[in-house]
C-alpha cells in the first residue's frame, strides 16, 4: 500500500482497534487459480507480538482454502470509513482556485503466513468469539448455545478455520493531513454536517489526530 509519511498509522493498538471497529476484511491469496479474494468477519488478536494474530473461518464449499498455496503468504485488508471530500470545502477553493476532488479515509494492510484447519474446538471457538463479539452490543443477545448442539455441529462441518500471524501491518488515515490548517477545518466542518456515519467517523478522526 502507498502511504505517505503524513498519512501513516503505525501504531499497532490503534491499528487493532480500527480492525475490531471495522469487523469485516478481505482475504486475499494466491493459489492454484491465481489471485482470490473472499470478504470475512475477522478477529485480531494481539499475541504474538508484536502485530498479533488475525483469525476467522470460511464456507468449506469455498475453494480458496484448497488452491491457497500452503504456508504461502496472504493478504488481509481492511477499509474503515470513508468518503467523497468536495473542493467546496476548502477555503483555498475561494482563494486560488487550486484544488480538486479528494476521497478520505481509512485503511489497513495485514500480510503473514496463513493457514487453514478443520479441528472443531477451535472452529468453535472463533465462531463463539465471533458471536459474542457481534451480539455483545445488542440489547437482546443470541449465544451459540441457544441453538441445538446437534446444529451446531453441523454448521461446523460446513466451515474450515484459518489464522494468519500478522508479518507486516501497514495503516493509513487519509484524512486531510497534507491540506493547511483552514483547509482541515473545512473538512472536518464539511463531513459533520454531510449526516452521514462514515463522514461523521472520519470527522471525529480528524479531531483526534
Amino acid at each position: 500500500m502507498y502511504v505517505p509519511n503524513h498519512f501513516k498509522e503505525d501504531r499497532v493498538p490503534e491499528l487493532h482497534a480500527a480492525i475490531r471497529a471495522i469487523g469485516i476484511g478481505t482475504l486475499i491469496t494466491n493459489g492454484t487459480d491465481g489471485m482470490e479474494a473472499s470478504h470475512i468477519p475477522l478477529l485480531i488478536d494481539a499475541e504474538p507480538g508484536p502485530y498479533g494474530t488475525l483469525r476467522g473461518h470460511i464456507a468449506r464449499s469455498n475453494g480458496q482454502w484448497k488452491r491457497a498455496t500452503a504456508g504461502s503468504e496472504a493478504l488481509v485488508t481492511f477499509l474503515g470509513p470513508n468518503t467523497y471530500v468536495t473542493p467546496n470545502w476548502f477555503p483555498s477553493k475561494r482563494e486560488t482556485g487550486k484544488v480538486v476532488p479528494t476521497w478520505n479515509y481509512i485503511a489497513i494492510h495485514a500480510s503473514g503466513p496463513l493457514r487453514f484447519f478443520e479441528d472443531r474446538a477451535p472452529l468453535l471457538d472463533i465462531v463463539t468469539r465471533l458471536t459474542n463479539t457481534h451480539e455483545g452490543k445488542r440489547e437482546k443477545s443470541w449465544a451459540v448455545t441457544d441453538a441445538p448442539a446437534e446444529y451446531i455441529d453441523t454448521m461446523l462441518k460446513a466451515i474450515v478455520g484459518f489464522e494468519l500471524p500478522i508479518a507486516k501491518l501497514e495503516g493509513k488515515w487519509k484524512l486531510s493531513q497534507n491540506k493547511s490548517a483552514a483547509d482541515v477545518a473545512g473538512v472536518r466542518e464539511g463531513l459533520t454536517a454531510e449526516k452521514d456515519e462514515d463522514a461523521a467517523a472520519l470527522a471525529r478522526a480528524m479531531s483526534n489526530l
